[in-house]
């Protein structure tokens, strides 16, 4: 169990580049320039007008968006494959989210009007984008369905095993999330106050259930969080 092998909890667990016929996966990353950026560096800003689409190559980003209330979401985690920043581009709208990278990251940056003409010059890498747009919102719909029916702590403990399962790396403590989220991030992503996701994960670490440091957090028992989801107390 590592980082950055499986998907997370998205439906489109297939990334954009993987969709694309081998010709046109080619010739979309021609018209880009490679870009690096260091682990934790911002990539995109929310609210900043789009220039340009990124499509990743290495490493993981995180996508999060701040609420009108202060709450700070995590949206969805991006890693190899996928395309970031199509929506403002082909939209001309401001970015919808902040993107930052959780480790080095290896992308091919192209320009908004070279994306714009390449897409619509490209009837296919057209209809693979609508196609990742729709799983993307589906996956978003059918995950607001499924958390109105849970309390804040079913939802805190079925983000954990998510994380396990996407972002977890065995170490001899447990298992360790590789990517570093605050509480206020972890607030937003279950919809809850930093307050009340901080008293359940003093809960979980007096119980020996996790264990927290700053920015990270190790899973001692992913058992009792199962628990804590399939039964709704443990």
């Amino acid at each position: 169990m590592t980082g950055g092998q499986a998907r997370p909890w998205d439906e489109d667990s297939v990334p954009f580049l993987a969709r694309l016929e081998r010709q046109d996966r080619a010739a979309l990353l021609a018209i880009g320039r490679p870009l690096t950026y260091p682990a934790r560096g911002v990539i995109l800003h929310q609210d900043e007008p789009s220039a340009h689409v990124l499509l990743l190559l290495r490493g993981w980003t995180k996508v999060t968006a701040i609420a009108a209330n202060g709450y700070e979401a995590l949206l969805a985690l991006r890693g190899p494959g996928d395309i970031i920043g199509e929506g403002a581009a082909l939209s001309g709208r401001g970015r919808s989210a902040t993107v930052t990278a959780l480790e080095p990251v290896e992308a091919v940056v192209i320009d908004q009007s070279r994306f714009t003409v390449f897409v619509s010059a490209n009837p296919r890498v057209a209809l693979h984008l609508l196609s990742l747009s729709t799983d993307r919102q589906r996956s978003t719909d059918r995950r607001r369905l499924e958390w109105a029916a849970l309390t804040v702590r079913e939802r805190l403990a079925t983000l954990l095993l998510e994380l396990v399962r996407s972002h977890g790396s065995r170490t001899e403590e447990g298992i360790e999330l590789t990517i570093g989220l605050s509480q206020h991030e972890f607030a937003g992503s279950v919809g809850s106050s930093r307050e009340a996701v901080a008293r359940l994960l003093k809960e979980l670490r007096d119980r020996q259930v996790v264990a927290t440091r700053r920015r990270r957090i190790v899973v001692l028992r992913p058992d009792v969080l199962r628990r804590i989801v399939g039964e709704g107390s443990a």
